[in-house]
């Protein structure tokens, strides 16, 4: 991972997707968490959703699933794609470690870790306790297929 990278001239600084956590009323319904705006739909509640349609399209440029999980805690939650030094996610492109910063600065206590994510979207629902798409108000892919044409690859993105 290259912790050096220089991110001066990335423009706006990485929202946190804890920034849009949904509220016991959106997690209970779907209906009402689906009509949240794209970004706040992908940063809480569908992030995984978003970055398996999003590891589909870039896998061949290296990129894998991955998820951020606070130490201590047993599930992950927030799910990004990542190839070690880009990650896509509700934010769009951001070189890693401003989203690691940017992270431990929302929620410094207890800390971070990022785990790599190999299994299927279906496994990873089961195990780490999020929905599949059929569990939404909505099939939320295509929804995240949309979202990521929205924000194509930067060149510098290899």
């Amino acid at each position: 991972m290259d912790t050096a990278l220089d991110t001066s001239g990335m423009g706006t600084p990485y929202t946190p997707a804890a920034r849009f956590r949904r509220t016991q009323a959106e997690r209970v319904d779907q209906l009402l968490s689906w009509k949240r705006s794209d970004q706040a739909f992908f940063a809480a509640g569908a992030c995984h959703v978003l970055a398996w349609v999003a590891v589909e399209r870039y896998a061949s440029a290296g990129f894998g699933v991955a998820g951020l999980r606070q130490l201590g805690e047993p599930y992950v939650s927030h799910v990004i794609i990542s190839n070690g030094r880009w990650t896509f996610d509700h934010d769009g492109w951001t070189p890693l470690p401003e989203l690691l910063r940017a992270n431990a600065e929302y929620e410094p206590d207890p800390g971070w870790e990022l785990l790599p994510i190999t299994s299927t979207l279906r496994h990873f629902c089961a195990a780490h306790k999020h929905r599949v798409p059929e569990q939404y108000a909505h099939d939320p892919l295509p929804r995240a297929r949309r979202y990521l044409q929205q924000r194509p690859r930067p060149p510098e993105v290899v």
